[in-house]
């Protein structure tokens, strides 16, 4: 009788977290059709398959549920005993922010690629709105963070450029005159500033009917037609549409997804995670 081998188990999880076998195979370096002959043998183990295909890549089936976590607990077993036994891997505990809008798409890779490095290692993650993190790097209480910036400092490693546009609904136009129904990030975000100097610059008269800490509060007021607003253009949702209906709105900056470290995050094991966090992003982005 065959019996489940550790390397099927860590190809399944890299399916699992990327959500497809493409980024699965990106994630631990082998070709597709490796990665796809190995969730094949874990299926025929079973006698059940562990996804379902779509047509943006897999996700679990039931049985897939069932051995997500035991998978997760016995490669987490397997990597902490050989860091204890070999001396690999590094121990002591990190703090770090990330968007909540990001944490379903990069913190399973983030934390997977990690903890299998440093299995002695804890991780404390803080997922909330961005606009609190650089208070709290400040503050101590944070170790490094995820956030979106205009201008970079020597502390912080650009991930990404945000191009930051107008952007209005699909299914309902803005009138192109009278006053204009806007939709502001709340004060603790520098888009509200920008926003708002892009406007005074067409001399456009607006009022605020919405005001929000997140973008998907932003995308909803959008989406249902009662505001336009400022967003990231390069992921937007299919219902709302860069807006071309009004070219007099002052240009708007990019914006920049930046790694912060705290000045006290000089630690081999934080530069480990910031090294994985940065890696982490350039395949997402990539893929």
């Amino acid at each position: 009788m065959r019996h489940l081998d550790s390397d099927l188990l860590r190809s399944f999880l890299a399916v699992a977290d990327a959500g497809s076998i493409t980024g699965g195979a990106h994630f631990v370096h082998r070709s597709q059709s490796a990665l796809s002959l190995q969730v094949g043998q874990l299926e025929e183990l079973l006698g059940k398959p562990v996804f379902v295909r779509h047509g943006r890549g897999v996700g679990l089936t039931e049985a897939g549920e069932a051995l997500l976590p035991v998978a997760r607990r016995i490669v987490q077993t397997l990597d902490r005993t050989r860091a204890e036994i070999g001396g690999t891997g590094l121990a002591g505990r990190l703090r770090i922010g990330i968007p909540e809008e990001h944490g379903a798409r990069h913190l399973p890779i983030i934390i997977g690629r990690f903890v299998r490095s440093h299995p002695a290692a804890e991780l404390m993650v803080r997922s909330a709105n961005s606009a609190e993190f650089p208070a709290a790097l400040a503050a101590g209480k944070l170790d490094m963070a995820i956030h979106e910036v205009e201008t970079i400092t020597k502390q912080m490693t650009l991930l990404r450029e945000v191009p930051l546009g107008w952007v209005g609904s699909r299914s309902h136009p803005v009138a192109e005159d009278g006053t204009l129904p806007v939709a502001l990030f709340d004060r603790a975000c520098w888009w509200r500033d920008a926003a708002i100097r892009s406007l005074e610059k067409c001399e456009r008269d607006y009022r605020v009917v919405l005001t929000s800490e997140s973008a998907g509060g932003i995308a909803a007021a959008i989406e249902a037609g009662i505001a336009v607003g400022i967003l990231d253009c390069s992921r937007l949702p299919t219902k709302l549409v860069p807006l071309t209906t009004i070219p007099d709105l002052a240009a708007l900056p990019s914006s920049r997804l930046v790694l912060e470290m705290a000045a006290t995050s000089v630690s081999p094991l934080a530069k480990a995670l910031a090294e994985t966090v940065i890696r982490s992003y350039g395949d997402t982005i990539e893929l």
